[in-house]
């Protein structure tokens, strides 16, 4: 690489060509980190292959230290500066995976690495950053504020800008997963692979058409989020709102990986929230494995599409696994409900001693566990010796509580099912 001023970004993704992510800058890139990341392994679910109807193969990137994908990246652009530049240090701007691969590859090769994140960035994701190495500066309200305030230190301090997505470096660090999964299975169909900024899928996609040209390459994104989507397909969506899949919730997508997505990725689908939450418990449940919301939109799109993708032999990325533990129980307990595992009645009651034994009497016959019980009395519009009481409760499927909501209804209690989105 030409020597490079000291402040200046690896790479200007408006003047980057698209020949500077090529089959051989990726496989030059895999020699480059190999032994500093994890050759994570690649394995067919037989499970969720029967549950699909396709042939499904994972690549559990959350296997890596920092638990994703985003060290290949990280790597290859830290092992393309010039010794000045790793003297000075570089900065990047995020509040995800990319911080802390960008931290823990910089702080080993004695490389000052800088953190800019939103003061809104929830503690856990500092101190993970923090943990391994990276120096966290907390500026603005949004990341936009954020990246913007990095742009500045980046000049005041000549430090050496690593965007967390759009450049060929990054692109091509992270194609080295494809690399991975042809070696292992080079008869794939299709990669479904998640697109945020477009790094992961545009250095994937490179790989595919290279290897095999047949090989289907299909991007995925949250519908919350769904800019690279509108950008390629011409169309506007309303972009933003609280999706599970944060590591892909990118409202500007990439300059250079736009281009190549353009080009090398046959289709892209969107994903609701409801079928992440699937695919993260699933992951769970069936490979024992925990990922976070834009590991599972692999999964999620193939799930949500059974038809497109019957009878194919698929490679899904695991990309990463860092989900808060609190929001992973949520998100499994949310999937029990919608399975009718757990369930919530509201039943109508007169407010006199006896009434809620009764009900609890056809609770048992119909040996449907009890876990809460909430009284309403005031806040109601019932007359004043009525309530109504919420029961939370633990079934072994959805026709269990449904045998148990007609024996109550037959004992002539008004109950209703409090339903989840």
């Amino acid at each position: 690489m030409t020597s490079q001023t000291a402040s200046a970004p690896l790479s200007s993704p408006s003047d980057a060509s698209l020949d500077e992510l090529t089959l051989e800058t990726v496989r030059a890139a895999a020699a480059r980190i190999e032994g500093a990341v994890v050759k994570t392994p690649m394995m067919r679910s037989i499970t969720l292959s029967e549950i699909t109807g396709a042939d499904i193969w994972l690549k559990f990137e959350n296997l890596q230290f920092t638990a994703a994908y985003k060290e290949r990246g990280a790597l290859n652009a830290l092992l393309h500066l010039t010794d000045e530049q790793k003297k000075r240090g570089v900065i990047a701007a995020s509040a995800g995976n990319h911080s802390q691969g960008l931290s823990y590859h910089g702080t080993r090769l004695g490389v000052p690495v800088t953190i800019v994140m939103p003061k809104t960035t929830p503690t856990v994701k500092v101190m993970q950053t923090e943990s391994v190495g990276g120096n966290v500066v907390l500026e603005g309200e949004t990341f936009d504020e954020a990246a913007a305030h990095a742009r500045t230190l980046e000049k005041q301090l000549g430090l050496t800008f690593v965007h967390p997505f759009d450049d060929p470096l990054i692109a091509a660090g992270q194609g080295t997963v494809a690399l991975e999964m042809l070696d292992v299975k080079p008869d794939l169909d299709c990669l479904v692979t998640p697109i945020g900024g477009g790094g992961l899928i545009s250095g994937m996609a490179t790989v595919a058409r290279a290897i095999n040209p047949d090989i289907e390459v299909v991007g995925v994104q949250a519908a919350l989020f769904p800019s690279m989507f509108d950008r390629i397909k011409g169309e506007s969506h309303d972009c933003g709102g609280d999706t599970l899949a944060e590591g892909i919730a990118v409202k500007k997508p990439g300059e250079f990986t736009s281009r190549v997505i353009a080009e090398r990725v046959d289709d892209i689908l969107l994903v609701d929230e409801p079928a992440l939450e699937k695919a993260v418990s699933l992951l769970l449940q069936i490979e024992k494995t925990v990922v976070e919301g834009a590991g599972a939109a692999g999964l999620a799109a193939v799930l949500s599409n059974p038809e497109r993708f019957a009878g194919k032999t698929i490679g899904l990325v695991l990309c990463g696994g860092n989900i808060d533990t609190r929001l992973l129980a949520n998100v499994l307990l949310r999937d029990l409900a919608r399975q009718g595992r757990l369930a919530r009645l509201r039943v109508t009651l007169q407010d006199r001693p006896g009434a809620l034994f009764k009900v609890m009497s056809l609770f048992d016959q119909h040996n449907v566990n009890i876990i809460e019980i909430y009284h309403q009395r005031i806040f109601t519009s019932l007359p004043a010796k009525g309530l109504i009481t919420d029961i939370e409760c633990e079934a072994r499927d959805a026709d269990q509580v449904e045998r148990l909501v007609k024996a109550l209804r037959a004992k002539n209690y008004e109950v209703q099912m409090v339903e989840l989105n």
